[in-house]
């Protein structure tokens, strides 16, 4: 049974597996930081999780991993033999949430293709200090200790025969989801768990970890094992239950049987057949005889027949309609962001189709074309909204991650905070989330360090609750996703944030707190360098941390606003799009040149004349609309291209909108709105202020895509 050991393509399951696991874990523990103790269904959960990483690292040698996560399994297999009481509860807290930060680190190295070097000793230690401390409480009080729960270091070998009086024999068949994927890991997994009970341990196929063709073979006839252990059918079953497991039989048999192999039938005492194919109803009319009699076994007749291969036993209990089940496959993300960049391309070809010159010809009929083009433009709008559904992930797990960040937090700056979380179901691109999952750590931060009043009676001072609270916010509006970050903390007070700003220069003196809005008065936390702290402490006060959200949020064409008053608390909104790939803009031309603006940040088209301009004595232009000024941005002038329109009466305003803040821009004419597809501006030409990324046009030009905030 010994075979050559290789991981090769099993690191990206393995990750993606016990990564969800820990989530799960850490999920639990911050659901229950403050209850009196875990209750039963938890530690037991908790044990399944650790039982499952100590052996799927195991297997992949990760030595360090799977000895911490034996002893923090020690941990939940005591308390689960045991129950004992008084258990320090924030310890245990403390100690998870150690393990698992521990892991991640770990799994985040070998995502980037490095070794996971980290040494877990003095955890391990410290963690068996923590046992060994309630174990004293409960041996201090005469109770008897559970046996121990022994670690067996990770070993690829065949365990030898080795038979006792109590040793019971076990033919096992283990079938996994048709939709599982490496099943052969899985199956690894599973005998991996056994020897910590085998005295003699078998399986088929034997090439589960050499040969990725196995995976294949499993899903169709199932994994079989051959065991031989003193354990009773529903510790082996404990054991080797896990993830995608469809069913699980365990027959046990004589040591003859077992002997004789897989394929041999299975003796029972009374001779008769067992159906495994049939439905409970079935079954039913067969012991009321309302079936059709069968002839009577012969002998060598097998006694128990397998399942046909992959078809799952169905109860009557369970029984479902055709069709009412949801059946799920995991992809590799970077297939999935291969498939939009295809859908992308393919927008683009339907637009070089469309707008062909060639159909432009005086008198061609194109009846027939335009009705297959209007089937074509339906098709393919259809396969981006698929797509896009597809890429589409709720923001639950941004979400929860942010449990963690104000747990640590309050607990180091001695704050009671509560986090509430408002439609985290809200479902944004994935390219997104990857995006705002810093800037939303920071927000969170700094409501727990800076918004939160740090003494309790400040707040019940104001007639607000003991607890701060801290909720974060999200939901879809105008094809955009508003996530806020709100406390019920001290707020902003605009005189010294006003003065603070002045004092390091990011204003000039001649400046007066009048000239600015309250809301551009907040706008100064996110200049660099700017903190209101005026100690700087582990979470804040370097003055960094703003500027870098709303970098971030701007990198991916959404902005921050911020609003708040005194006493009361302050709320922090980022407005983000829903996706980045596929756009709907305005298509305008200045000069020789095209550009194109998001739709969502156009307000207005207007048509200006001469005596609406204002010109200011440094050489600013404004224009009057309907009694309101606003700034005058020429895009010939500010790219500084020529050919460009400069007698406003030839050419037309967008008035477009940015965090609050409008401008006008004048460009030559309008020609038309479509959707277009982002590409990055190549890396070799330098970055311009005001452009955030290029995209070609159905008659194969380039357009260059206007960043509107960058134009302030």
């Amino acid at each position: 049974m010994a075979e050559e050991f290789s991981t090769d393509g099993m690191l990206d399951m393995y990750l993606f597996e016990n990564g969800q696991l820990l989530e799960q874990m850490e999920a639990t523990t911050l659901d229950k930081k403050d209850a009196d103790a875990f209750d039963d269904s938890d530690i037991n959960e908790f044990f399944r999780v650790m039982h499952t990483i100590k052996g799927s690292s195991g297997i992949m040698m990760f030595d360090d991993i799977s000895r911490l996560a034996h002893k923090l399994e020690d941990i939940f297999y005591y308390l689960r033999e045991s129950h004992p009481d008084n258990v320090p509860h924030m310890e245990l807290v403390d100690c998870i949430f150690k393990v698992t930060d521990f892991i991640s680190a770990e799994f985040d190295k070998l995502r980037e293709g490095d070794d996971p070097d980290g040494d877990a000793s003095d955890l391990i230690a410290e963690l068996d200090k923590f046992l060994k401390k309630i174990k004293n409480e409960v041996s201090a009080s005469g109770e008897e200790l559970p046996p121990e729960n022994k670690y067996v270091a990770p070993s690829h070998f065949y365990i030898g025969p080795v038979s006792t009086p109590d040793s019971r024999f076990y033919k096992i068949c283990i079938y996994y989801r048709n939709d599982t994927q490496m099943s052969n890991l899985k199956a690894y997994s599973a005998t991996y768990a056994l020897k910590e009970i085998a005295e003699d341990l078998l399986y088929s196929p034997e090439d589960i970890m050499t040969n990725p063709d196995s995976s294949d073979i499993i899903l169709e006839h199932g994994f079989k094992m051959l065991l031989q252990t003193q354990s009773d059918k529903e510790a082996v079953e404990k054991l080797i239950d896990g993830s995608g497991v469809e069913k699980i039989e365990i027959n046990e048999c004589t040591s003859e049987e077992y002997l004789m192999g897989f394929d041999v039938p299975v003796t029972i005492a009374n001779g008769k057949e067992i159906d495994l194919d049939s439905d409970v109803a079935s079954i039913v009319a067969k012991a009321e005889g309302k079936a059709e009699p069968k002839k009577e076994l012969e002998p060598g007749d097998f006694v128990i027949k397998s399942k046909t291969p992959g078809k799952p036993k169905q109860l009557a209990k369970n029984s479902k309609e055709k069709g009412s089940s949801q059946q799920f496959i995991s992809v590799n993300v970077a297939k999935m962001d291969a498939l939009m960049d295809l859908i992308g391309e393919i927008v683009i070809a339907e637009s070089v189709v469309l707008q062909n010159p060639d159909l432009k010809v005086p008198g061609l009929s194109l009846n027939n074309f335009n009705k297959a083009a209007a089937q074509l433009t339906k098709f393919t709008s259809e396969l981006q909204d698929v797509i896009m559904s597809m890429r589409m992930m709720p923001l639950a797990n941004t979400f929860q991650k942010m449990n963690r960040i104000v747990f640590d937090a309050s607990r180091k700056l001695g704050k009671d905070i509560e986090l509430k979380l408002i439609g985290e179901n809200t479902e944004v691109d994935k390219s997104i989330i990857e995006h705002i999952s810093d800037p939303l750590m920071h927000l969170v931060r700094n409501s727990v360090d800076h918004g939160i009043e740090d003494n309790k009676a400040d707040r019940v001072a104001l007639g607000k609750a003991e607890k701060g609270t801290i909720t974060i916010e999200a939901k879809n509006e105008g094809g955009k996703v508003f996530i806020s970050v709100s406390d019920d903390g001290k707020g902003l007070n605009t005189t010294k944030l006003f003065k603070k700003a002045r004092d390091n220069g990011l204003i000039g003196y001649e400046k007066k707190e009048s000239d600015f809005t309250k809301k551009e008065i907040y706008q100064f936390i996110t200049y660099p360098g700017f903190s209101t702290k005026e100690q700087v402490t582990e979470l804040s006060g370097r003055g960094v941390g703003m500027d870098v959200v709303v970098k971030n949020i701007q990198s991916i064409g959404g902005q921050l606003d911020i609003d708040s008053e005194e006493g009361k608390g302050s709320t922090m909104t980022l407005k983000i799009p829903l996706t980045l790939a596929i756009i709907e803009g305005i298509v305008m031309s200045v000069g020789n040149s095209t550009f194109v603006i998001e739709t969502n940040a156009v307000k207005e088209f207007i048509n200006v004349r001469e005596n609406s301009m204002v010109t200011e004595p440094d050489g600013e232009e404004y224009v009057m609309v309907r009694g309101q000024a606003y700034p005058v941005i020429r895009l010939c002038e500010r790219f500084h291209l020529e050919g460009g329109q400069t007698a406003v009466e030839n050419g037309i305003m967008v008035i477009v909108e940015h965090e609050g803040r409008e401008v006008c821009l004048f460009v030559d004419k309008l020609i038309g709105e479509q959707e277009i597809v982002v590409k990055p501006i190549p890396p070799y030409i330098k970055k311009v202020e005001g452009l955030s990324g290029c995209t070609q046009l159905g008659d194969g030009s380039i357009a260059l895509i206007v960043d509107v905030g960058g134009l302030f």
